[in-house]
């Protein structure tokens, strides 16, 4: 009887313990797949927005339509280095990562990858980004890993500690796609490829700090100077809507220098206003969210940018 009994409390718990295993199983997570979290740490979403300025550049450079190889290589060369850059930002940046909501869950913060492969597979990318951008031209090949190395080390590993504006001086390599996508089909600098840097390098600042007045407390936590943690948010507001105005005047000059037409100054005149709109609301009459808000509108307003500046182009060749 003793025995049936302990048979019975047995299978009693045995079966206790499958019902616990089965309530728990559902709130096992489940592991991000490699390929996914090699994925991440290249940043496509933001690679995507920089080989779009990079195929702009492409196609202001020439009258008609580029050269097919000078597009291929080009954006595939521009795409790699890139890729490489972001991953190299992982690495350098894993620890601070850890300790930031926006970051914490990235694959080497997370210890899902190690560094040492992390490592290796920036240098690959690196490796075939530069060899194929010189088989276009060296020009574009050396400007290329000279935005890769502004970046991945003087931005990441110096700027980004040094001074509240390291976004502003650091800005400038992620202004350089749009230069580099022209002289990879004309193999030499001009100063309309100028004009686009100056577009990107000047809407650069508001669009990060509207980005960092959001997440001023990790980036304070981090120990990161950026602007809203050294200065304060109402100062970083005020350099928002400074740079916004900045960025509209900037905004004329290709209309102004003949390089693009009507619809350019038009489309760009109802960005840029826009901008403002959200700047001075920002400024003046800031409502929770409105700072994310503003940073949402900003990567549209580029991408919507670029966009109509390759239109106008194209709507110039026509006529």
């Amino acid at each position: 009887m003793a025995k049936s009994q302990l048979l019975g409390n047995g299978g009693s718990t045995a079966a206790g313990k499958t019902t616990v295993q089965s309530r728990a199983a559902p709130l096992k997570k489940v592991k991000p797949a490699l390929w996914r979290d090699y994925l991440t740490m290249t940043k496509p979403k933001v690679v995507a927005m920089l080989l779009l300025t990079a195929l702009v550049g492409m196609c202001l450079a020439v009258p008609g339509i580029p050269p097919a190889k000078a597009v291929v290589l080009g954006l595939l060369g521009i795409g790699f280095q890139s890729a490489a850059a972001a991953v190299f930002n992982h690495v350098l940046d894993r620890r601070l990562d850890a300790q930031m909501a926006r970051t914490y869950h990235r694959p080497l913060a997370k210890g899902r990858v190690a560094t040492y492969k992390a490592v290796l597979f920036a240098s690959g990318l690196m490796v075939l980004g530069f060899a194929l951008l010189l088989a276009l031209n060296a020009l574009t090949a050396w400007l290329t890993m000279a935005s890769l190395v502004g970046y991945a080390l003087v931005y990441t590993v110096w700027l980004k500690h040094a001074t509240p504006q390291n976004i502003v001086i650091g800005g400038l390599a992620g202004a350089a796609p749009p230069l580099l996508g022209w002289t990879a089909v004309t193999g030499q600098l001009d100063p309309y490829a100028l004009l686009l840097v100056m577009l990107v390098f000047t809407w650069t600042p508001p669009h990060f700090w509207a980005l960092a007045i959001h997440r001023k407390e990790d980036y304070a936590k981090a120990g990161i100077p950026m602007l809203p943690v050294t200065h304060g948010i109402e100062f970083t507001k005020t350099m928002v809507l400074l740079y916004t105005v900045i960025l509209f005047v900037v905004g004329l000059l290709p209309w102004l220098t003949g390089m693009s037409g009507g619809l350019y100054l038009i489309g760009s005149s109802i960005l840029n206003v826009g901008f403002i709109g959200y700047a001075v609301k920002l400024k003046f009459a800031d409502t929770v969210g409105h700072a994310w808000a503003t940073f949402k509108y900003s990567i549209w307003h580029l991408l919507v940018l670029f966009v109509v500046l390759l239109a106008d182009h194209w709507l110039m060749a026509l006529l």
